[in-house]
């Protein structure tokens, strides 16, 4: 059975960082791409940032680009999400998916999605 968990979210004052984790379990994840996405209160949910698992550079949307960065430890199929310079405007429930072969930003092309971990930014 795959399961994507994130874990990581919580209350931070504007300014502050915060470090989501992803675990993947379940299968082989050695040709599949995880992308963050994240939706607020209110509003669709839109992507974040995407990296296929072994090759190419990370794809972040403009809002978090030099803010936020995407990372992975293949040895634990954990993929992180550095956010630094945290906003109001990043508060939101962020999920990890995964997907085969390349990164999208298109939400329909993942297959697996974890439960969400809430980020609130607010002082």
């Amino acid at each position: 059975q795959v399961q994507l968990v994130e874990s990581g979210g919580g209350l931070v004052q504007p300014g502050g960082s915060l470090r989501l984790s992803c675990v993947l379990s379940g299968r082989t994840f050695s040709n599949y791409a995880v992308g963050w996405f994240r939706q607020a209160p209110g509003k669709e949910r839109e992507f974040v940032g995407g990296q296929t698992w072994r090759f190419g550079s990370p794809d972040y949307t403009n809002s978090v680009k030099g803010r936020f960065t995407i990372s992975r430890d293949n040895a634990k199929n954990t993929v992180y999400l550095q956010m630094n310079s945290l906003q109001p405007e990043d508060t939101a429930i962020y999920y990890c998916a995964a997907k085969p072969f390349g990164s999208s930003r298109a939400q329909r092309e993942y297959d697996y999605w974890g439960q969400g971990t809430q980020v609130t930014v607010s002082s």
